[in-house]
């Protein structure tokens, strides 16, 4: 639940919505089982969330079938089983929540509670990138990048990264930069692959603070700067990137940016 009330309210709330959920209001049945699963004016119980949402599910509540999903997937009030948290994603999805078309795609690609299909995570992705969903529209730029299931096609591929970032994926806006450094899709430009890279990079994308370092080591783009690179290079390897690591420890070696170490 996202109203911001107070614990007061909540509760209020809890005795308006019960007795209309106990009569078989479907919508309520479901905010009964989100009250129970986040605390909301009641003690968290998971298993009456499970209750509440398998009520609302089986009369075709959609949020109450895509809940129950994540409630199966995760092993909240239940033992985890991906089988099940499959078919239910899946009556969602059918019913139209993005979500849930998006999950599905992540389940036919890992094969998680399902056999791994790559045609029908297409599919689901499609479905879901076609609805504004940002993660489901850079798996399709991943897709196409890739030619999976579909033609390898850079225009395309492009497209949906740049979908993808315009709503804020870090990582789809770190594609958009290394498209515009390589010329795949769009015109070879690097002073905007620089400005992509700096953007994710604030944003603390480790891999995009490693390019942008590598870009002004070598004045790509932007300004030859060592003392920037070294500030890049130690975020991202701060991160666990191992080629940001390796960079830092090339440039204290040779004292460039730095003394010599």
């Amino acid at each position: 639940m996202t109203e911001n009330f107070d614990e007061e309210e909540y509760k209020e709330g809890y005795k308006l919505f019960l007795p209309l959920a106990e009569q078989g209001d479907a919508d309520m049945q479901c905010k009964i089982g989100l009250m129970h699963a986040g605390g909301f004016g009641v003690l968290q119980n998971y298993k009456k969330a499970l209750r509440w949402y398998q009520l609302a599910a089986k009369q075709g509540n959609v949020k109450a079938q895509s809940n129950l999903g994540s409630m199966y997937s995760q092993g909240q009030g239940v033992p985890q089983d991906f089988k099940e948290s499959f078919k239910w994603y899946c009556l969602a999805a059918e019913q139209g929540d993005v979500d849930s078309q998006f999950i599905l795609g992540e389940m036919y690609l890992n094969g998680q509670g399902i056999a791994k299909d790559n045609v029908k995570a297409l599919k689901w992705y499609q479905l879901a990138a076609d609805h504004g969903d940002a993660e489901a529209q850079y798996e399709m730029g991943k897709f196409y990048t890739n030619g999976e299931e579909v033609p390898k096609d850079a225009r395309e591929a492009y497209k949906w990264f740049r979908l993808s970032a315009e709503q804020g994926n870090t990582t789809a806006l770190f594609s958009v930069g290394a498209c515009y450094f390589h010329g795949e899709g769009v015109s070879e430009d690097h002073g905007k692959a620089a400005k992509c890279f700096g953007i994710a990079a604030k944003l603390g994308h480790s891999e995009a603070q490693h390019a942008l370092g590598e870009f002004h080591c070598h004045g790509i783009g932007v300004p030859k700067d060592h003392k920037e690179a070294i500030n890049l290079f130690r975020m991202s390897a701060d991160q666990g990137n191992s080629h940001a690591q390796l960079c830092l420890g090339e440039m204290y070696s040779e004292g460039t940016g730095v003394p010599k170490d």
